[in-house]
């Protein structure tokens, strides 16, 4: 590639999120998503996804995004986030407003054979309540 080209290309790109992922599992499966919430949507239940990493990206609205060991906090449109999979709970991709819809953009990797999304029970939420993180 001629440094014009790559020069053009590095002036249209901007990057939004750097990250060491764990390791991307061999001849892993990709699904790439738009999920939609409603205005006031309390989003998917506490879940996780067992065989991979997922990257996502706010494309319009306020997500509220919570995953195990952190606080939770406010996504807005433009803002890019990422779960690290296997064990971790994602406890909230809910809508954080109630007058506009919330559209993000998730690409998960998993390992073959595995499912992607897996609902956690209660009692697992209750034997774990200690590895949630409160808001400030």
């Amino acid at each position: 590639m001629n440094d014009e080209v790559l020069q053009k290309l590095m002036t249209a790109m901007t990057v939004i999120q750097s990250v060491k992922p764990p390791v991307i599992p061999a001849d892993a499966d990709v699904m790439t998503s738009v999920i939609e919430w409603g205005p006031g949507d309390t989003g998917a239940p506490p879940h996780r996804h067992p065989g991979g990493p997922c990257f996502g990206y706010v494309l319009e609205g306020e997500m509220l995004f919570e995953l195990e060991g952190e606080a939770p906090r406010v996504l807005k449109a433009g803002e890019a986030f990422w779960e690290p999979g296997g064990d971790v709970i994602h406890y909230s991709d809910g809508n954080n407003r109630d007058d506009v819809p919330l559209r993000f953009l998730v690409i998960m990797m998993c390992t073959p054979g595995e499912q992607m999304f897996v609902i956690v029970d209660e009692d697992e939420l209750e034997a774990r309540r200690d590895r949630r993180v409160s808001a400030a």
